[in-house]
């Protein structure tokens, strides 16, 4: 029986003080003043196109990415947060996340965003290395990332996310693990901890860095993965491990296949309808076009065999999975439309499946890729 599922905002700050050679997002370098009035004006008008097919389903969880989104100013979130409230139920104790980098830190702007309403903050460290960090292209050094973590903490933000990277150009198991330690001297309540890949359309990609050799890079995710569990850092996901009560609610709801709504340049979004179609959109994602009134981009129905697939893509990101009946009730499709991927995935040790959960195993989660390929249409 296909459910309404919970409700998240995505919102999209598309600008950057500079691209970075690893980063496939929709960023772009800023040049000049950023048009805070007109990209508000373009957010609010995005979102209300988009109100007609949320049901008036209130949101569970708020995350502003990016780009920097902590380019902005605090008067430009007080602004939005409050439009948003305006236009939008929100469940108590709304989990509000906003990205923010070291490099771009400033104690009273920080603050501001406090008082808009961003009650957890998500710092792009990267690395504490200041060589690692110029190789990766970063604005800031270790110095200003270990002060922006401590600000951050004293202002208040209880709820703090540390992004750091590992298998960095050159990159030793000591140096990796020397980082590690450093972001947990801080007791994070969460931490996103993963690897460089190298993705297309990005410099890297153009001129690839040497990067450490697959042993290495295994022994830097078992030791890593043994000292984030003795430092009380529970793995729910992939690259995430978080303390209790403290894991994202917002990425778990991408995970668990719920809905959001995507609004500003280049954000993607994911809804339920109300006759049971589900359907991902797409924005626009140059700014000058988006703020020009071109904000749609694209919208498609996800059918059967690629909602299956979907599904799988997301829930089996979680270490412990999903419960059986989710499959049903966010695709609205019977179980038995993946019975044979289901079998195949159990027989090679790559899924654990009994009446109450869908989860992969240890091989499962370290051979994922092979695992999602049973479910390929």
């Amino acid at each position: 029986m296909l459910e309404q599922p919970p409700l998240s905002l995505y919102v999209h700050l598309p600008w950057c003080v500079r691209k970075c050679p690893y980063c496939d997002f929709n960023s772009h370098a800023a040049d000049g003043e950023l048009p805070e009035s007109a990209y508000l004006s373009a957010l609010l008008a995005d979102l209300d196109d988009e109100l007609a097919l949320t049901g008036g389903r209130a949101l569970q969880s708020i995350f502003i990415g990016g780009g920097t989104p902590s380019l902005m100013s605090a008067s430009f979130y007080h602004a939005l947060m409050g439009e948003i409230r305006a236009r939008m139920p929100m469940a108590p104790g709304i989990e509000v996340t906003m990205e923010a980098n070291p490099g771009t830190f400033e104690q009273a702007r920080f603050a501001g965003f406090r008082e808009a309403g961003v009650n957890r903050l998500s710092l792009g460290v990267q690395s504490f290395d200041d060589s690692a960090l110029r190789a990766l292209g970063r604005i800031h050094g270790g110095d200003e990332a270990r002060a922006a973590i401590a600000a951050a903490q004293q202002l208040g933000f209880d709820s703090l996310n540390l992004d750091l990277m590992h298998g960095l150009p050159g990159q030793t198991v000591q140096a990796a693990m020397d980082d590690l330690e450093q972001a947990l001297a801080f007791v994070p309540t969460h931490l996103s901890w993963y690897q460089l890949t190298i993705e297309p359309n990005t410099e890297f990609y153009v001129r690839p860095p040497p990067l450490p050799v697959d042993d290495t890079l295994w022994e830097i995710q078992e030791q890593g993965q043994q000292r984030l569990a003795a430092a009380g850092l529970e793995q729910y996901e992939i690259s995430a491990y978080g303390r209790a009560g403290f894991q994202c609610q917002h990425n778990l709801n991408y995970w668990r296949f719920g809905d959001y709504l995507g609004i500003g340049a280049g954000a993607h979004g994911k809804l339920t309808l109300s006759d049971g179609a589900i359907q991902r959109r797409w924005k626009q994602r140059q700014p000058k076009r988006y703020l020009g009134g071109e904000r749609l981009a694209g919208a498609q129905v996800i059918s059967g065999d690629e909602l299956a697939l979907e599904f799988m893509m997301n829930v089996l990101r979680l270490h412990h999975g999903v419960a059986v009946e989710s499959f049903s009730a966010r695709t609205g499709l019977p179980l038995a439309a993946v019975a044979e991927p289901l079998r195949r995935a159990r027989e090679r040790e790559l899924l654990c499946q009994d009446r109450h959960r869908l989860a992969p195993t240890e091989l499962g989660r370290r051979f994922l890729n092979e695992l999602l390929a049973l479910f390929y249409p």
